[in-house]
């Protein structure tokens, strides 16, 4: 049944208007994405399709375009507005961080790096340079790598933060495998990163794992 015939208070996008977005289920919000169905099926059919083939949200954001479109019913412009989207909210969310305090918004730094960072296929090392009043000069991705590791070297981030005249920085990576645990070889990096900054003066707040549902914080668990 189209979703037009159905109950006005059930249709998604009607049911956002009226009770807010956060009464909508993960289904019914990608509906309202999708605005269409195809010939037998409606939005939230191919909504829940889609996320019962990528198994989340963040499945479907990370998909490739080449599996995007091998989807019934996708194809290129609905991957080009979906990542259109998620750019979209990254942008919003660093405007936010260059604004405030980074410190005064974990729940704001952790969202902008599960944006950033969840179901890469490789690993990925990113940095966030901060000024003196902990607001965002820039994020930056620093190093990439294989699926198990990303080389990263103290003298090259010692160079962006010059460069930015940072006064502070947040590192971020992810495990592609999905657990946001710290690793040894995390730790000690962690600690190098830290040491080379302080000779010139560049505090490391946090350093932050992401998983694919999950994001680890070094300050919360003490480890900086």
């Amino acid at each position: 049944m189209a979703i037009t015939n159905w109950p006005v208070a059930e249709r998604p996008r009607e049911k956002l208007l009226q009770k807010g977005v956060s009464a909508l289920s993960d289904t019914e919000l990608l509906a309202i994405f999708l605005r269409t169905g195809i010939t037998g099926k409606s939005a939230v059919d191919l909504a829940r399709e889609l996320l019962s083939h990528y198994g989340s949200l963040t499945g479907i954001f990370v998909a490739s375009q080449t599996s995007f479109c091998q989807i019934p019913g996708m194809g290129a412009a609905k991957y080009a507005q979906l990542q259109a989207v998620l750019e979209m909210a990254r942008r919003a969310l660093n405007e936010e961080l260059k604004t405030g305090n980074a410190l005064n918004s974990p729940e704001l730094v952790r969202n902008f790096l599960r944006l950033c960072l969840a179901n890469k296929p490789h690993e990925v090392f990113i940095g966030i340079f901060l000024d003196a009043q902990h607001r965002t000069i820039a994020s930056e991705e620093l190093f990439s790598g294989t699926l198990t590791q990303a080389s990263v070297y103290p003298r090259e981030v010692v160079k962006r933060a010059l460069h930015h005249n940072a006064a502070a920085i947040i590192f971020a990576h992810n495990h592609p495998s999905g657990v946001a645990e710290p690793s040894h070889a995390d730790k000690l990096l962690t600690q190098s990163l830290k040491q080379a900054l302080a000779l010139i003066d560049v505090r490391v707040l946090d350093h932050f794992i992401v998983g694919n549902d999950t994001t680890m914080s070094f300050a919360e668990y003490n480890l900086i």
